[in-house]
């Protein structure tokens, strides 16, 4: 083995990606096969099958998505008297560069309102968040 096998592997050892190993995707029967394998067999896999579905959509229905109450937190402090500067300014930058779109002599975004509103909700709401997470 000589140094440039060495200092091949070291690269290829380094770089992950420069090679590639994936295996090739499952041929899948068409779905004319299927639905004339599904007759072949008669109706009670059909019965059985429906049963199944049932079975998978009630468990979808019983996993209800969690309400994340940091974004409810959030958006209350977004509206309160403590971040109402925040919002003002946010609120008059978004109205000037919507006026302004016609007039584009120079580029203005909010950005920086913005993130001084959302510092100012995640401050707000994170004394809020942690007594309820406690």
């Amino acid at each position: 083995m000589g140094i440039w096998d060495t200092i091949s592997d070291l690269v290829e050892a380094a770089t992950p990606w420069s090679t590639a190993e994936a295996e090739a995707p499952a041929e899948d029967k068409e779905p004319q096969e299927e639905e004339s394998e599904k007759s072949k067999d008669g109706s009670k896999e059909e019965g059985g099958d429906d049963a199944e579905e049932e079975e998978e959509e009630e468990e979808e229905e019983d996993e209800e998505e969690i309400e994340d109450p940091k974004e409810k937190l959030e958006e209350e402090c977004k509206n309160s008297k403590q971040c109402a500067p925040a919002k003002h300014h946010f609120d008059e930058c978004v109205e000037r560069v919507t006026n302004a779109s016609d007039d584009s002599e120079a580029p203005e975004d909010c950005v920086e309102e913005f993130f001084h509103l959302a510092h100012c909700a995640s401050q707000c709401a994170a004394p809020k968040l942690w007594s309820i997470l406690k």
